[in-house]
């Protein structure tokens, strides 16, 4: 396994290298200064601005300067906002972001797990139509948009929860709902697929037939051989979570690394959208390498190569 760590964080590291470089060079085709603005009003203030981060050299030499920067740790700083560094605004901004993605997480897990759950192993056609209906909702209605939706009804029209932040508990219900819709579906949809499989297995049938009652089956023999496709999926899940709510944490106001990251290409803060694009594709790597180890442990036929 240590083998296959190891070359996977190796892969890991090519492929920042790879999202690093072509960040770098989409940034610098894009038409425009980064240092126009309100910070920069003069033409003497562009110029020294130019002068200070190096943009009058040639782009290649540029280029070796940022790889350079990343190399030591240094995601650089602001064009924007002086005095202001990457690795600082991920610092104040990241933590709301975990926070809102792990509560999102645990609250698609547990209502996804429940409806593919209840879909498989329920009697009723009625029952399976309704969770696969809302699983086909969650699919095919984007988050901005369920988003949206949740701020006129529940935020404006009745006044029933806040919109703004996250200054209390009843702030987190409207955007965890918006942001998890998507995962609950596709968690539901693995549940039930793999418990309508597992369920005609022979040690089911087994368990059943020495009058086991059916709780237990389904919770100590069923649902646990079932949840590795889910187990597979969560990992990519959580960092879809950290990661895609960037337009979710802009409607709400929420004061994370994706509306900072929105804030930053709206202000053409090209140093800011490379840092951040590199701290989150790492994090994506990261889940990934973690799900593929934690996948191999929880299923032992699983052989990492």
């Amino acid at each position: 396994m240590l083998k296959y760590v190891l070359k996977r964080v190796l892969i890991g590291f090519i492929t920042l290298f790879v999202l690093g470089s072509a960040t770098f060079f989409l940034m610098k085709a894009v038409p425009g200064s980064p240092v126009n603005g309100e910070r920069y009003r003069t033409e003497e203030a562009q110029r020294l601005a130019i002068i200070r981060y190096g943009l009058d050299k040639p782009v290649f030499e540029q280029y070796t300067a940022y790889l350079g920067r990343l190399a030591h740790g240094d995601l650089g700083e602001s064009y924007i906002k002086e005095g202001v560094y990457v690795d600082q605004t991920i610092a104040m901004t990241f933590p709301v972001t975990a926070r809102l993605g792990g509560i999102t997480f645990v609250f698609a897990l547990l209502v996804g797990i429940t409806l593919g759950t209840t879909a498989a192993l329920s009697s009723k056609k009625w029952v399976n139509n309704l969770c696969m209906f809302i699983a086909t909702i969650g699919v095919s209605v984007p988050s901005f948009l369920l988003g949206m939706f949740l701020i006129i009804i529940f935020g404006v029209e009745v006044r029933l929860l806040p919109f703004v932040g996250l200054r209390t508990p009843a702030n987190y219900v409207l955007p965890v709902i918006a942001l998890s819709l998507y995962p609950i579906s596709m968690i539901a949809r693995l549940t039930r697929s793999s418990m309508l499989e597992v369920m005609k297995q022979d040690y089911i049938i087994l368990a059943r037939s020495k009058g086991t009652p059916y709780k237990k089956v389904v919770i100590k023999h069923a649902l646990k051989n079932a949840m590795l496709p889910v187990v597979t999926y969560a990992g990519p899940a959580f960092a879809f979570m950290l990661t895609g709510s960037f337009i979710v944490e802009t409607l709400f106001s929420i004061p994370g690394t994706g509306r900072e990251f929105v804030s930053n290409i709206s202000n053409r803060d090209y140093q800011m959208i490379m840092g951040l694009t590199l701290f989150l594709g790492a994090l994506i790597i990261t889940f990934n390498i973690l799900t593929d180890i934690i996948s191999a442990i929880v299923d032992p036929r699983i052989k990492l190569k």
